[in-house]
């Protein structure tokens, strides 16, 4: 993950046995049961092993509830001394919204731990791990490190780099068109895809639009086709703060409006309806784009999924605002139309900015396609 790497552990394969993966694959399918719940706090699965039989299990499922650790010790209970432990993160070492979990795992007297990957959490940062290994504890890191931060992208990349893990999302016929030359574009992509999309929606903390979005779809922003136990906080980039009051955007939840004008009465009545606005202007009368993901990361936001129009969405692109693209393409030409992106033209081909797919599936009648920069 380049600039998002995180800690300093090196995985040794012979360090574990088929045994260790199985119960570590565990661990990290628990740890995916919180996915939708546990922002801002990482997605952690925790195993006890004893004579190798599963003793106990647990997983954090939001903010200030028990952590994974927490949860597995109860199931073991006495059974926890001598046993092992499988944790896809390292266990906290400070008092946060909850004591530290390694004076929990020292008072049960554990004999070994395994961890998937160090907390990138400057708190914590490797003292979890060293505070263990004082007291005799047999610990070791790295065991299927890969998939425990991809599954943390989001609070890695807010730890790590000061802003959150940005994904955009785009619907698009395969002709690479996100709307008709008048602006319709709903529906390009079929039921399944627009279901899909809503999961992505919710396992974001933030979902990110801009004020030509709303002028045009009036969209709501909030997760309706999928089930959902908390919304995520919606984010209008307006840099006039031109946005109707009676936009569906407004209505429930939360919304947080960027701006780049100053418009005191305006801002009085966005307050009324529960409307935060925050003015971050430009030297060119925009919201600055990067200093709003800084904000947002302050905010203890993880994940922001960006569901824009080709314009805002270029300016993202541009400012380097973007980790990752995802695609929907439908099987349909439009012809012409909007595209993805406005982007400025390129002299060279050569000199084309450069993504690698990680995944591609066919979501109904309709493709999926996850893309990353490709780092070097």
């Amino acid at each position: 993950m380049s600039d998002g790497e995180v800690g300093a552990a090196v995985y040794n394969p012979g360090m574990y046995n088929v045994g260790d993966h199985q119960w570590m694959a565990r661990a990290l399918e628990l740890a995916r049961e919180g996915l939708f719940t546990t922002s801002p706090n990482p997605r952690v699965g925790c195993v006890i092993v004893r004579d190798d039989q599963l003793i106990g299990e647990g997983w954090h499922r939001r903010a200030g509830e028990a952590h994974a650790e927490i949860v597995a010790l109860a199931q073991a209970g006495e059974r926890a001394h001598g046993a092992t432990v499988y944790l896809t993160l390292e266990p906290c070492s400070h008092f946060g919204r909850t004591p530290p979990c390694v004076d929990a795992l020292l008072e049960a007297r554990v004999a070994r731990i395994f961890v998937a990957m160090e907390d990138p959490n400057p708190l914590v940062g490797g003292r979890g791990l060293e505070r263990l290994r004082a007291a005799g504890i047999d610990v070791r890191c790295g065991l299927l490190r890969q998939p425990a931060e991809a599954l943390n992208i989001g609070f890695v990349s807010r730890m790590t780099r000061g802003r959150p893990w940005v994904r955009m999302k785009v619907a698009a016929s395969l002709d690479g068109m996100t709307a008709l030359e008048d602006g319709s574009s709903q529906w390009i992509t079929g039921d399944d895809a627009r279901r899909d999309g809503h999961a992505w929606r919710a396992r974001a903390c933030a979902v990110l639009t801009g004020i030509g979005t709303v002028r045009e779809d009036d969209p709501q922003l909030d997760v309706r086709l999928v089930p959902a136990e908390r919304q995520p906080l919606k984010v209008l980039v307006d840099s006039h703060l031109e946005v109707d009051l009676d936009a569906r955007l407004l209505r429930g939840g939360s919304t947080l409006v960027f701006t780049a004008a100053e418009n005191p009465s305006k801002e009085r009545e966005l307050s009324d309806r529960g409307v935060e606005v925050v003015r971050l202007p430009n030297a060119a009368g925009k919201v600055e784009l990067p200093a709003l993901l800084g904000e947002l990361a302050r905010r203890e936001v993880n994940e922001v999924h960006v569901e824009a129009g080709f314009r805002l969405n270029g300016s993202l692109v541009r400012e380097g605002c973007v980790d990752e693209f995802l695609l929907y393409l439908a099987p349909r030409l439009l012809g012409p139309g909007r595209g993805m992106f406005e982007l400025p033209p390129l002299a060279r081909l050569a000199d084309a900015t450069q993504q690698t797919f990680t995944e591609v599936e066919r979501v109904g009648e309709d493709l999926r396609l996850l893309a990353q920069w490709r780092r070097e």
